[in-house]
């Protein structure tokens, strides 16, 4: 397969100098955007809404990929199907509401081959409401359908789609010679679990995605890029296929021959020292390389002369590992501090500290409690803001703007304030300091040290929008945008790694 991604041939290039063996097959946040695993940060169908998403495949050979809905409270699945992408293949839908006070659905026009949705297909509450148990037991979130509403999506490479085999042929779009004519076959062995699995090899890299969420009423459109993972699972051997419905393959399933068993993550700290861990659990790899113990953005809140609105979006794309025991009940908390079910509406507590900047450097402070372990929800969460789900949403309001029922922009339910200082600036979020700490420890050096990596695995994006009232006489014009976090990295190492120097 042809590849010309320049963060590729860096990585190779160190793992040449360095003399690590296979580092480039470590798990790792590709900034060219192309991977095996992409992860989309949000999806909403909240305030007339629709989320259209699409994926990519650039390689020259086709894809079997497992593509996973997962609302946003506790990240239970809410619609899970494989799809097959022949080469150079797209794939598109939106996720619409079924109705105002309804769940989402998904709808689509696309020919790729899929096992198995009808269309619409909507989502369902089943892996939260109890109706899968014990599996997957209810948890102490809300039941109703309408927690499907807003979330995320993982789409994980399950395997390569054999040249020239029986899958191929199928999942292969036939072409006539008209633009957008061209539909595959989909006949067996789609559908057949064992036939399909003998057609996949390993997975390799190649996919890349886009989402947006659009109002058409009101012409927004905020549009934003997928994570992607590179160096997810390189068994040489195997493939990560499983029947349509399956919880796996997930994030936990990273694997790396570099580390039997357990997986490898590689990352560039802020210093530019690049930071290899190995990992006897694939998730930790993969939340290896979300961490970060500080994200950095922008706000602009002038509602009275620009209509202006901000929100941010922080999503814990590994967290349920870590917080759900429902399904994980022997999984280590650390780096997050609550399991699930720790309240009476179904949160997992993390107190943050935020500093905003207006912009001729006025900052004001939300102190964070130097909380002690384990955590007392009485005297701690109740004296600092905190995020509780898997997808967060911070609203910026205003010095004198009232509290809203729902985030300014995006109409989220899983929302929090913050009052900014002055009308336009930044702010700093600290994901390390509250808690005592948060910390994701269990990373080996290749010298033997131990390595922690400080903060939160985290991924999200800014929303603006600012509302014209002069564009034409009788008429509102919406300009909105989107801009990704920044983030800092932070480690401490027992090691002589110079990467936490």
């Amino acid at each position: 397969m042809k590849r010309n991604s320049l963060t590729t041939a860096v990585v190779a290039g160190i793992a040449g100098v360095a003399g690590f063996a296979g580092l480039a097959n470590a798990v790792d946040l590709n900034p060219d955007g192309v991977g095996q695993v992409l992860i989309y940060p949000y999806f909403t169908v909240n305030k007339s809404q629709d989320t259209l998403l699409s994926v990519v495949n650039t390689a020259d050979v086709g894809k079997a990929v497992k593509v996973r809905f997962l609302e946003g409270y506790n990240s239970r699945e809410v619609l899970d199907f494989n799809l097959f992408l022949s080469p150079h293949d797209v794939w598109t839908g939106a996720v619409t509401q079924v109705s105002d006070d309804g769940g989402a659905q998904l709808i689509t026009s696309d020919h790729s081959c899929t096992d198995t949705i009808s269309n619409p297909q909507p989502f369902l509450p089943y892996a939260y409401d109890g109706s899968l148990a014990p599996a997957q037991p209810a948890d102490n979130g809300p039941q109703d359908i309408t927690r499907t509403r807003e979330g995320y999506v993982e789409i994980i490479t399950m395997g390569d789609i054999i040249p020239g085999s029986d899958l191929d042929a199928v999942t292969t779009h036939n072409q006539t010679g008209t633009p957008d004519a061209g539909t595959p076959d989909c006949g067996a062995p789609v559908g057949n679990d064992t036939a399909t699995a003998a057609d996949l090899q390993t997975p390799t890299s190649g996919l890349f995605g886009g989402g947006a969420i659009a109002n058409v009423g009101s012409g927004t459109y905020f549009a934003y890029n997928a994570d992607a993972i590179e160096g997810f699972y390189d068994n040489p051997t195997g493939n990560l296929y499983t029947p349509a419905g399956s919880l796996l393959p997930s994030l936990q399933s990273a694997s790396n021959a570099a580390v039997p068993g357990g997986a490898q993550a590689f990352l560039f700290l802020n210093n530019g020292q690049l930071l290899t861990a190995n990992y006897a659990r694939g998730i930790d790899a993969v939340s290896a390389v979300f961490m970060a113990d500080a994200v950095y953005n922008e706000y602009f809140v002038d509602d009275v002369n620009f209509g202006a609105a901000s929100d941010w979006v922080l999503t814990f794309p590994t967290k349920r590992f870590y917080v759900d025991k429902y399904v994980y009940p022997f999984a280590v908390t650390a780096p997050f501090v609550e399991p699930f079910d720790n309240t009476a509406d179904g949160e997992s507590r993390v107190n943050l500290a935020i500093v905003t900047y207006d912009r001729e450097e006025l900052n004001s402070v939300v102190n964070v409690p130097r909380c002690p372990s384990p955590v007392n929800p009485v005297t701690c969460f109740s004296q600092s803001p905190f995020l509780g789900h898997e997808v967060n949403v911070l609203s910026f309001l205003g010095p004198d703007t009232a509290t809203p029922s729902e985030s300014t922009v995006l109409g989220s339910n899983l929302f929090k304030t913050v009052n900014a200082v002055g009308l336009d600036g930044w702010s700093n979020l600290d994901l390390y300091s509250g808690d005592g700490g948060h910390v994701l420890a269990g990373g080996l050096l290749a010298g033997g040290g131990a390595v922690n990596l400080n903060g939160l695995p985290v991924t999200g994006f800014y929303a603006m929008n600012v509302i014209n009232t002069n564009a034409n006489p009788g008429m509102l014009a919406n300009y909105s945008g989107v801009w990704r976090h920044r983030t800092h990295r932070s480690c401490s190492a027992n090691g002589a790694d110079p990467a936490c120097s």
